[in-house]
């Protein structure tokens, strides 16, 4: 069962998860994406920033995000709404942190809310705000996936540090059409492809994980049995 777990998670930086059925749920049936361009950037906005900053917070328990630096969208990019003191850094993902190629790539009514610890906001974060500046200048997707290789040649964003982590705990996030809504849980991130080296796709292996080769990096999934207001989460995959 884990290997067919493994297969039902695609993601990118944003690290949201698609479910197995959700990009064939986005395509309709004449084969034409439900979701081939952008759509106006007001349907990927929060108009009352304090509920933006209330759904980035929701990401972790309140111990870390209250004292988290939170980023929210908005016409220009993202800009620091809260400033943080513990170095966790909380923001909302909308359709663009998944890989380029996914069919819900301009979905907007993703909201993915992470909350990202000090080194993964350094060096992991900073792929995904070169995204949305990207897609805000109104780039196509092929331009952003050469601009994320070109980034990742020239050393031009930080190498991914040792222990980069980030907790996705929130049960008001919106991953895709056909899910909404997966675990509980939090991610390691690691550089390259590990699947290999973990046996991750072992189908008895222990390990549930995602290789994303697009932005180069690894992620291991740690499922949780509690939202982050601390209510009891339960699985919607089978």
């Amino acid at each position: 069962m884990r290997k067919n777990q493994v297969r039902l998670i695609a993601l990118a930086f944003a690290l949201q998860i698609v479910f197995p059925g959700a990009d064939r749920q986005a395509v309709a049936q004449d084969g034409k994406s439900a979701y081939p361009a952008m759509a106006p950037l007001d349907q990927y906005l929060i108009s009352d920033e304090r509920s933006e900053i209330a759904l980035a917070r929701s990401a972790a328990p309140g111990s870390i995000s209250d004292g988290a630096e939170v980023m929210v969208l908005g016409r220009e990019g993202y800009k620091i709404a809260v400033k943080g003191t513990n170095g966790f850094l909380c923001i909302v993902e909308r359709s663009w942190g998944q890989s380029t190629d996914q069919a819900e790539f301009w979905n907007p009514k993703m909201r993915a809310p992470h909350c990202f610890n000090a080194q993964a906001a350094r060096t992991f974060a900073p792929i995904y705000l070169m995204k949305t500046r990207l897609v805000l200048t109104g780039k196509s997707k092929a331009d952003i996936a050469q601009a994320i290789a070109t980034a990742l040649n020239k050393k031009e964003v930080p190498a991914l540090e040792p222990g980069a982590m980030a907790y996705m705990m929130s049960k008001q996030q919106y991953l895709n059409d056909l899910g909404k809504v997966w675990h509980s849980h939090a991610m390691f991130f690691f550089p390259g492809d590990m699947t290999k080296s973990w046996a991750a796709n072992d189908p008895n292996s222990p390990v549930m994980m995602a290789n994303d080769p697009e932005e180069r990096v690894t992620i291991l999934f740690v499922l949780a049995n509690k939202w982050s207001d601390g209510t009891a989460a339960t699985s919607n995959i089978p």
